[in-house]
């Protein structure tokens, strides 16, 4: 059994003049004992990754048994002509004709509070995926609720830990510093990563 990703920058794995910047998608390997490929890339959307080419690319490579894992949210919201719920639906669809099994997730969450609070920042997109799987009876690893979790937990200040935040001259390949609330640094892509293998089958 193989785990095949689709998904966007919070999901890729990042190059390397961007470290430590990783989505969790390049850690769910040490998490899992399965072969882990990896088909996000970063700024993809629902509509890109497929013309693109990269999900006909995944779909190359799925076969019977397979987990296809599919995230996406954070530039689809960018774009209102893109039919969200409907492409997850036909990515599902292309899925299952594999025989593989298609697994959801709902968006991971920025860091943006108010407060002590987390502000959702995807608007109905999570409801959406949380409907589809319930009507097409796919597996959901909800990462909008469970990293709202993780954020809250560890509260405003530490949750930045998470995140490629680092000021003016703390790190090399970012000397005049970033301020990053949507990209992992390892230490989140880890976090994230685990709370995935955990929910997978």
């Amino acid at each position: 059994m193989a785990i095949l990703l689709a998904g966007d920058s919070t999901v890729a794995s990042c190059p390397a003049w961007e470290a430590p910047m990783s989505g969790w998608g390049a850690q769910l390997g040490a998490f899992v004992s399965s072969p882990v490929r990896n088909f996000a890339k970063g700024g993809a959307t629902t509509a890109s990754h497929r013309a693109e080419g990269l999900w006909a690319a995944l779909l190359r490579e799925a076969g019977p048994g397979d987990l296809v894992v599919i995230q996406f949210g954070h530039n689809d919201q960018k774009d209102p002509a893109i039919t969200y719920q409907e492409n997850l639906r036909v990515f599902v669809e292309e899925a299952r004709a594999t025989g593989a099994n298609p697994i959801l997730c709902t968006p991971v969450q920025r860091r943006r509070f108010e407060g002590e609070r987390l502000v959702p920042t995807h608007g109905e997109l999570p409801r959406q995926v949380r409907e589809l799987a319930g009507r097409e009876d796919v597996r959901l690893v909800d990462l909008t609720r469970a990293t709202t979790e993780l954020y809250e937990r560890l509260g405003p200040e530490e949750s930045r830990s998470l995140f490629t935040w680092f000021g003016p001259g703390e790190h090399p390949l970012h000397p005049g510093g970033i301020s990053d609330d949507t990209h992992f640094n390892f230490r989140g892509a880890d976090a994230v990563a685990a709370i995935v293998a955990r929910e997978l089958p």
